[in-house]
């Protein structure tokens, strides 16, 4: 049974580098009309599963205004323009902490929101790596990288002091497969 909605037209409320925001009217397969239906256009996005050579997660912590607080996350960033996701990873990772090198393999694919957004994030796993450099940051940027256990890892995650689903949930996988949990 095909449940696709019609889309019967379409505005944007707003156009900028990393986010616009599109009003649909649609006509869903039930025959009834939204004429409202928000979307959130985000360019793809990446997180890094980070961890050297001696078994350490390289995590970060920063302020995030959404939430107006400070917490740890996984390294993470968007694709610009056309750009592969594992050349994504891989930059974003060097950038934001200096780490960089290891292995690297495609560890979750998911959609932050499908509702409402229409974007979909690649999480990869990156072990072995080493620091190679100094953080190169962006203006809009302030990340202290921290090394830790996955034990320490885990303590955040049960602490809620790690927040953002789409870290955690790679994260509670990787903690399943090593028998952490």
């Amino acid at each position: 049974m095909n449940k696709n909605w019609k889309i019967l037209g379409s505005e944007y409320a707003l156009k900028a580098k990393w986010l616009s925001v599109r009003k649909d009217h649609v006509k869903m397969a039930t025959g009834r009309e939204i004429p409202d239906m928000y979307v959130l256009e985000y360019p793809d996005w990446v997180n890094v599963i980070a961890i050297t050579e001696d078994g350490r997660f390289v995590m970060e912590r920063q302020y995030r205004h959404g939430l107006q607080l400070t917490s740890y996350e996984i390294c993470a960033g968007t694709l610009e323009g056309n750009e592969d996701p594992l050349e994504a990873a891989k930059r974003e990772l060097y950038e934001e902490t200096g780490y960089g090198e290891g292995e690297w393999m495609l560890y979750m694919t998911a959609a932050p929101n499908p509702a409402a957004m229409t974007n979909v994030n690649y999480t990869y796993l990156a072990t072995g790596v080493r620091r190679l450099s100094e953080q190169h940051l962006e203006e809009t940027e302030d990340i202290d990288v921290c090394l830790m256990s996955a034990d320490e890892v885990l303590a955040l995650m049960q602490k809620g002091e790690i927040l953002q689903g789409i870290m955690l949930a790679p994260l509670w996988r990787w903690m399943a497969e090593h028998k952490m949990i």
